[in-house]
């Protein structure tokens, strides 16, 4: 049974006339009414009872008629709801991203998301890059927007940007009005750093051990927003990513870049290689990428 079959059974239902059925379906009479039949046949009832002058339903028809105009107006809202999607009407796109990434880069790409597309629902998944994967692997999420390393097979990765990690210090600070700095400068200094398992951390920390500073970690934190107060406070020092560097705040850390080579973490964006994102994600992944550059 298809789709076009249960179209001509309304139609006829609604005209009471095979003629008129066909003429509203665009098909000619015989056609029409040679797959009303194999209905029929398929059933082993018949559908309508016809008259001289008119097609009446029978019980059975009644019956059937019910059912085929529920389907028929579920497959029309189906259609109607793809359309729109497809329009971006409305629909839902799963993000993820790393917490050390959303405030600084997320604003600004919703604002313009949703001024162009307001039907559409943004959700917002903040993880660690691990809890991120899986989630992504799951297709719990459309894509992703994380820092490397990364590496999987699996996954499509595309860098958007290289963001410095800025060395962090109390105001008034030593190192805040020395000329150039270097890793040795660091040595012995009280270190704040991300919790285990966020990866800026591990960059830190990755930093420190390849420049061969042996860190004084005195404080760990989950929110960079924490760890630049403490730092503002007297309480050490660190490395924050260039976005999240409050320049414009007198009440701030203050902000120097190390010698030569700087660190840096690259952000990228990744998605399954075997979904790529849809219309919706497309558009706020090229938003996101466009904002980056």
């Amino acid at each position: 049974m298809e789709m076009h079959q249960l179209r001509y059974v309304a139609a006829v239902a609604r005209m009471g006339n095979f003629s008129r059925a066909a003429e509203s379906c665009h098909v000619s009479q015989p056609s029409l009414s040679q797959q009303i039949q194999k209905i029929e046949e398929e059933l082993g009832e018949r559908l309508f009872d016809r008259l001289k002058r008119e097609v009446r339903l029978t019980p059975a028809g009644q019956a059937f008629l019910r059912r085929a105009i529920r389907i028929l107006d579920e497959v029309d809202a189906a259609t109607r709801e793809a359309q729109d999607a497809r329009e971006l009407r409305h629909g839902v796109v799963n993000l993820g991203i790393l917490p050390t990434i959303a405030p600084y880069l997320l604003p600004e790409a919703m604002k313009q998301f949703t001024t162009r597309f307001p039907g559409v629902e943004v959700i917002v998944h903040e993880d660690m890059t691990e809890r991120l994967l899986k989630k992504i692997l799951a297709y719990e999420i459309d894509f992703a927007v994380a820092s490397h390393p990364l590496a999987d097979d699996r996954l499509e990765i595309r860098e958007i940007l290289s963001d410095e990690l800025l060395l962090a210090v109390p105001p008034g600070h030593a190192l805040s009005s020395k000329r150039t700095i270097t890793s040795a400068d660091l040595e012995g200094e009280r270190l704040i750093v991300m919790k285990e398992g966020h990866c800026l951390g591990d960059q830190v920390l990755g930093f420190c051990d390849g420049r061969g500073v042996r860190p004084n970690i005195g404080f760990r934190s989950a929110q960079l927003e924490t760890i630049q107060s403490l730092i503002t406070s007297g309480l050490g020092i660190s490395l924050v990513p260039a976005m999240a560097a409050k320049r414009d705040r007198s009440d701030g850390p203050a902000y120097r870049s190390l010698g030569s080579p700087r660190p840096h973490r690259k952000i990228v964006t990744l998605w399954p290689k075997q979904r790529p994102p849809g219309r919706a994600a497309s558009e706020f992944l090229r938003i996101v990428e466009e904002g980056a550059r």
